[in-house]
């Protein structure tokens, strides 16, 4: 991290400069430099938090359980975990609060379909339950510290950049870390749903939960009771819905034929795929793209 931007960060802490505040509390962002030394008792956060470390390395407790938090690396609490800082060398990292109006606005930016993004920002919203802890290892993904740093220089020097800017670099963000899910430190049932939800955003064609569940080294009846339990869905409802989704784009915004679209989105099966089709927009494939064309 630059040495400038250091620098801002602890004059923010020194009360010798000032953050964005105003514009974007009342978008849904907060920025809270903070230096780590000294304990910080179990609590439970007001809001959800996405803490980085910009310089050094701190321990944490997340109900209970031991976690390390080095430099360049993210992790994302919700309401519902026990927090507890431990004493230690002094580092310096930044809390993004996360509040409530800027959900709908992530919501809108990652898409009505992003069933991985649904999950995750539904998760993180829950008070009780859902995502609690996130811990992403990110000290070696360019793409994640060029964000961080863009959503930092927004917000520690007003004026470089406006509110709405450092609103849609925080989404940015979000959706980036969906990409980077293996660095994703989550032994629990939430780092599986979220694989699970990432191969039928990135992999709808060809996914498959047996091999899924092989490479996450869990059983094929645990990782699938897992996503029903987690979504409300089971993993072939999911598939189906990203499925045809992707069908209806292809046959609004493309020229391929029909069969070509329905091969594109993985179906060999072209009854099948009519049907579900037709009954998941009300017409065949083939009026809803002429019906399309005419408007």
């Amino acid at each position: 991290m630059e040495k400038a931007l250091l620098e801002q960060l602890r004059k923010i802490l020194a009360g010798e400069a000032v953050a964005w505040k105003e514009d974007l509390a009342g978008q849904g962002i907060a920025l809270r430099p903070q230096v780590f030394r000294a304990a910080v008792p179990e609590h439970r956060h007001a809001s959800v938090e996405l803490l980085y470390m910009c310089q050094g390395g701190s321990r944490h407790r997340i109900d209970g359980a031991p976690l390390t938090l080095r430099a360049g690396e993210l992790l994302l609490l919700n309401q519902s975990v026990r927090h507890q800082v431990e004493a230690g060398e002094e580092c310096l990292g930044v809390r993004f609060l996360l509040l409530p109006p800027f959900f709908p606005y992530a919501r809108e930016m990652a898409g009505k379909s992003n069933a991985l993004a649904e999950f995750l920002l539904d998760g993180l919203r829950k008070s009780s339950g859902g995502i609690g802890c996130l811990h992403f290892q990110t000290a070696g993904c360019p793409s994640v510290q060029n964000l961080v740093e863009n959503l930092l220089w927004n917000l520690a020097f007003p004026g470089q950049g406006g509110s709405r800017t450092a609103l849609a670099t925080m989404c940015l963000l979000l959706l980036q870390l969906m990409e980077e899910l293996p660095t994703l430190n989550e032994p629990g049932n939430s780092g599986l749903v979220l694989a699970a939800l990432r191969e039928v955003e990135e992999n709808y064609r060809d996914a498959d939960l047996t091999r899924l569940a092989g490479q996450l080294h869990v059983s094929l009846p645990y990782l699938s009771h897992t996503i029903h339990s987690s979504t409300g869905r089971t993993f072939k409802e999911l598939l189906l819905e990203k499925r045809l989704e992707q069908a209806r784009v292809l046959l609004e915004e493309t020229g391929l034929p029909i069969d070509g679209v329905i091969d594109a989105v993985g179906y060999d099966n072209t009854s099948y795929f009519y049907r579900k089709f037709r009954a998941r927009y009300g017409a065949s494939p083939k009026d809803w793209r002429k019906a399309r064309n005419r408007q």
